[in-house]
């Protein structure tokens, strides 16, 4: 696996010099961009990274792991760890050192200051350098996340098959996260989301023994984690039959996420994405009941760039893997949203998430 991890590292040093010319070397925090960069996975790391080598700091505790996922990197092991590397640069390199700026706290600035003898000039600070070429995936990537959705579709299939009213949105959820688990995930994306009756009006809402009642909508927002990446899928049904309001809400968000799906094509700025979703919703008179953006990128992070929204800048990159998720939310009534995990190509995208978006009738 060296040579995915190569070539990354060799894209990020360009982007590097991009924003800091004189940079001799970049030193990384943020977990996610170090597993992108060498494969490894603990929960402490820095990685320091220079045009032609790298070194990856972590601690005693991860030797053996450290071995095994970044074979060719040497690594430093000394529980202060920030420091370590910190030093070691100092002692083996000159010239200007970049720092992550929006992954590094200012503790750790005036550590990394105090190690390079309390010289600030060496420091050079750069920003979003590798979460942009984080943003198009690569074969690897592309299977995980590939066989992450596949997971959380057939897991959601076979548990929504037996809900029924009395079930309480808890219950669901543990069964969708054991049976994700039990499929081969390695872990659950995030902490599932399963929110019925007036609580589906709740973007984010935690499950509640609240039981199911005929006339519910049912808002099922959950994803599998495969090899570090990220499914991402939201499903809304209807304990018995919808009434009115319901199927018309429906209706309109499954008519904003198709506009969102098609116009996720390479090279569409993000705020035409987003605003070709949230046209049809404010058009018909909903506007003021979707209050987030209409996705964001999913990989190593659940939520990473881009993100889409009427202010985003920037356009969307093929290869890219992005949620296109409308909703509406309908306070102390029920809500609606939809959302899939979809692959941006020159022409129409890709979904990974395939279950079927219509508004299926339970119990």
């Amino acid at each position: 696996m060296s040579g995915p991890y190569r070539g990354r590292r060799e894209r990020v040093w360009q982007s590097v010099l991009g924003q800091a010319p004189d940079a001799c070397g970049l030193l990384i925090t943020s977990l996610p961009n170090i597993r992108y960069l060498t494969g490894f996975s603990g929960s402490n790391a820095v990685l320091l990274v220079t045009e032609d080598q790298a070194l990856l700091g972590t601690d005693a505790r991860y030797a053996v792991q450290s071995d095994t996922e970044c074979p060719g990197i040497p690594v430093l092991l000394d529980r202060s760890t920030l420091a370590a590397v910190a030093t070691h640069w100092r002692k083996h390199f000159v010239g200007p050192l970049a720092v992550e700026s929006e992954h590094v706290s200012l503790a750790q600035w005036r550590r990394i200051v105090e190690m390079l003898d309390g010289d600030e000039r060496r420091l050079r600070t750069i920003s979003g350098v590798v979460e942009s070429v984080r943003e198009v995936k690569d074969p690897d990537e592309l299977a995980a996340l590939e066989w992450a959705c596949a997971i959380s579709g057939q897991a959601l299939e076979e548990v929504i098959s037996d809900v029924r009213t009395g079930d309480t949105e808890r219950t669901i959820a543990r069964r969708l996260d054991s049976r994700m688990l039990e499929l081969g995930a390695d872990r659950v994306s995030f902490d599932t989301i399963v929110a019925s009756g007036p609580h589906s009006a709740i973007p984010h809402h935690q499950p509640t023994d609240r039981p199911l009642r005929e006339g519910d909508l049912l808002l099922i927002d959950f994803g599998a984690e495969v090899a570090g990446y990220h499914a991402d899928e939201t499903r809304t049904f209807v304990v018995g039959e919808p009434v009115d309001w319901q199927r018309e809400i429906h209706a309109v968000v499954l008519a904003a996420q198709q506009a969102g799906r098609a116009a996720a094509t390479a090279g569409t700025p993000l705020a035409d994405v987003d605003g070709a979703a949230r046209r049809i919703i404010e058009e018909a008179g909903y506007g003021d009941h979707f209050g987030h953006g209409l996705g964001h990128g999913v990989g190593l992070e659940i939520h990473e760039a881009p993100f889409f929204s009427a202010a985003a800048t920037g356009m969307l990159l093929a290869g890219s893997s992005v949620t296109i998720e409308p909703g509406v939310y309908l306070a102390g009534r029920g809500g609606v949203r939809i959302e899939d995990t979809v692959i941006v190509t020159e022409g129409q995208c890709s979904p990974l998430t395939t279950a079927d978006r219509g508004l299926l009738v339970l119990g």
